[in-house]
């Protein structure tokens, strides 16, 4: 059976890491997806290459797509794309605001061409305000929107940027992907097509929205207080530590819940616990045979004997977690119900029977790597199945195809590679 967005034609303009991973969640629900590239690669082939235009990031980042090296400084390059475009759904743009308007792409171009288009656009901060020109990465969105100096991690004196994913530019994918698959739905019912706009920003921020959130009653006065501390120690050249130290005071980690949701070591290994419920807490204290004061009358949180009392059963957790193997807690907790897992590593899930199991591990053949494996999708649908549909492309390798379908002649292709307008 076809996949849910069996049919719709996309063309890609974006590298590296969000618009490319939108492309991958189109292209798995059935999507043609069309990646339009320079004639030299887009940067991401580059990136720690093991052979000439392949690397790992581009070949996880670009399954499933058909490439079409194009140059769009050149108005050969843009002909063949307002040639596409008549015959398209969904264009994708992960660039600074001004360069589609300089590459003759922009939105008001190409749904001259095409009114039913869906135009995807990708910025770094959105189209509006001071810094809507900026150029927008992860480790640049992570810094300004929090998202590193929340994790508290501190390396010589500066903050350390969370280093297991870029996660503002993966979630804006999704969110790029979500966008475009609710305009589609809005254009079967109205015939229109439309502009979705997407920034990392706005996803780097949602994606904190448990603690970006304030209420002005509660939060006011104290978060002004922290501003202003914060402001007057900025100005008077104070470290990152200190700064640090101050935003700890203001949003202290809760402690008292450590004991139930935290990692221990076991005998051959390291275990993590995630009990955020009170019939949990109370189920784990029993199997542990701990006494929590937390679960008797008068108890006070933020009294010193609460933070006494945490602190006594982490040390008493901690010691009988290094009693048995992390495969017997394990058989105990499931047999309790009680939320837990191991601690590994990602290479371990490569093999890892469950996410095999479920499909979220798959293996692809790649015309030059040969065999690799990846992530999965995301989703699975009973009646149109998403599946990783094909590997990444080589550079190149659909042109051909891609332009003759357009009405160009093999001779006119050979002429536009002559002329390096594609590859």
């Amino acid at each position: 059976m076809a996949g849910p967005l069996h049919g719709v034609k996309v063309l890609e303009f974006s590298e590296v890491i969000a618009g490319p991973f939108c492309g991958v969640l189109l292209a798995d629900m059935g999507a043609d997806v069309i990646k339009v590239e320079p004639p030299w690669g887009e940067p991401w082939r580059s990136n720690q290459p093991f052979m000439p235009m392949e690397s790992r990031p581009y070949l996880s980042l670009n399954r499933g797509k058909r490439s079409l090296p194009l140059d769009l400084t050149k108005p050969e390059g843009r002909e063949v794309v307002y040639r596409l475009v008549r015959r398209i759904d969904v264009a994708l743009m992960n660039y600074r605001p001004d360069v589609p308007h300089k590459l003759g792409i922009d939105y008001e171009t190409l749904s001259a061409l095409n009114p039913r288009l869906v135009y995807c656009d990708n910025t770094g901060f959105g189209r509006r305000g001071p810094h809507s020109q900026r150029p927008g990465y992860d480790i640049v969105v992570q810094a300004m929107t929090g998202l590193m100096t929340s994790e508290g991690k501190v390396q010589d004196g500066v903050p350390v940027q969370v280093q297991s994913s870029a996660i503002a530019d993966f979630a804006t994918g999704i969110a790029m992907a979500w966008g475009v698959c609710g305009a589609l739905y809005a254009r079967e019912r109205t015939g229109q097509g439309q502009k979705i706009e997407t920034a990392l920003l706005a996803t780097a921020l949602a994606i904190q929205n448990m603690r970006f959130v304030s209420v002005e009653s509660l939060d006011g006065p104290p978060r002004q207080e922290f501003l202003d501390t914060l402001a007057a120690l900025r100005a008077a050249g104070s470290s990152y530590e200190d700064l640090l130290g101050v935003y700890r005071a203001y949003r202290p980690k809760p402690a008292v819940n450590n004991v139930y949701y935290r990692t221990y070591r076991t005998q051959d290994g390291v275990i993590a616990l995630g009990c955020l419920s009170d019939p949990l807490r109370k189920r784990m204290a029993s199997l542990l045979g701990i006494r929590d004061i937390r679960f008797e009358p008068g108890y006070d949180p933020d009294s010193e004997e609460a933070q006494l009392s945490s602190e006594r059963l982490v040390r008493q957790a901690e010691a009988l977690f290094k009693e048995k193997t992390t495969g017997e807690w394990l058989a105990i907790l499931d047999a309790r119900g009680i939320p837990a897992g191991p601690v590994r590593f990602p290479d371990e899930l490569m093999e890892d029977e469950q996410a095999l199991a479920n499909g979220f591990v798959v293996e692809l053949e790649h015309p030059l790597a040969g065999k690799f494996k990846t992530s999965g999708p995301l989703v699975t649908m009973s009646g149109t199945p998403v599946a990783a549909r094909g590997p990444s492309p080589v550079l190149g390798q659909h042109t051909e195809e891609i332009l003759c379908s357009l009405g160009y002649t093999a001779e006119d292709v050979s002429h536009l590679r002559q002329q390096g307008i594609t590859r």
